[in-house]
C-alpha cells in the first residue's frame, strides 16, 4: 500500500497508519515506549476513577492504568475504533473542546498532543476544567530547540523507532516555560523533567526490530520532556 505524502502535522496520516498502532516495530514504536513512561506518573486508581486520555490514538495507554475508568479523546475516528478493542472509552473531539463535564477526571493524561496544536492555552484550560481540584495532570511534549528539530524531525524521522515522517510540525513545538505558565493560569503547578531512550535499549531494538524501550528521566529538557501537575484550585 502506498502512503500519502501528507501535510506536517496532518491529523490524517493516523488514518494512514491505523493498522501500526499496536505493532510494537512499526510506524508507532516510541509511542509506546512514551506510553509506558507516562502511566509511571500515573497514581494508583481509587474506586470509580476516571482517568481522560487525550489525544489516546489506538489507546497505546490503556495496559499500563488498570482500574481506570479509561476515557479516550481524539480527533481521529479510525484511531478511536482501535482504542475501544483496548477498553477505552472514545470520544471524538477536538482537545480544545472537550465534551465532558467540569471536574470529572481525576487524571487527565496528554501525551504527545501539545506540539499537535495551535492553541495551547485553550487545550490546557480545558484540562483544567475537566480536572477535579487536586486532579493529577500528565503529560509530555517536545521542547521548541535546535536539538529537538534536529533530533527528533531532520534525524529522527529517519530512524527506526522514530517519529512516522511529517508528523510534527516544529513550529507548534512547545518550550517547557511557556507550558508551565499556560497550566499555572489554569491553576495546574506542573514540575518537568527531560525524557530520553536508553542507548542500550535502542541498540538491541535496531538489531531486532522489537522490545521495549526504556524512557529515562535526565536533567536535560532539550527534546523530549514530562509534566506532572496537580489541579490546585477549581
Amino acid at each position: 500500500m502506498t502512503i500519502p505524502v501528507r501535510a506536517r502535522n496532518d491529523p490524517a496520516q493516523y488514518d494512514d497508519l491505523v493498522d501500526a498502532w499496536w505493532d510494537e516495530g512499526g510506524a508507532f514504536a516510541a509511542l509506546h515506549w512514551l506510553a509506558r513512561a507516562r502511566a509511571q506518573l500515573v497514581p494508583p486508581a481509587a474506586r470509580g476513577a476516571v482517568l481522560v486520555d487525550v489525544g489516546c490514538g489506538g489507546g497505546l495507554l490503556a495496559p499500563h492504568v488498570g482500574g481506570y475508568r479509561h476515557v479516550g479523546i481524539d480527533v481521529s475516528d479510525s484511531a478511536l475504533r482501535v482504542a475501544r478493542t483496548h477498553g477505552v472509552t472514545p470520544v471524538r473531539a477536538d482537545a480544545a473542546r472537550l465534551p465532558l463535564r467540569d471536574g470529572v477526571a481525576d487524571v487527565v493524561v496528554a501525551g504527545e498532543v501539545f506540539e499537535h496544536v495551535t492553541d495551547l492555552d485553550a487545550v490546557v484550560a480545558e484540562i483544567a476544567r475537566v480536572l477535579r481540584p487536586g486532579g493529577t495532570l500528565v503529560c509530555d511534549t517536545i521542547n521548541a530547540t535546535a536539538w529537538a528539530r534536529f533530533s527528533l524531525v531532520a534525524v529522527g524521522e529517519r530512524m527506526p523507532g522514530g517519529p512516522p515522517p511529517r508528523c510534527h510540525d516544529p513550529a507548534l513545538f512547545v518550550p517547557p516555560e511557556r507550558l508551565r505558565a499556560s497550566c499555572a493560569r489554569a491553576g495546574i503547578e506542573l514540575a518537568v523533567r527531560g525524557l530520553r531512550f536508553s542507548v542500550r535499549d535502542y541498540a538491541g531494538y535496531l538489531l531486532s526490530r522489537h522490545g521495549a524501550v526504556r524512557m529515562l528521566p535526565t536533567r536535560s529538557l532539550a527534546a523530549v520532556y514530562q509534566g506532572f501537575g496537580r489541579k490546585t484550585f477549581a
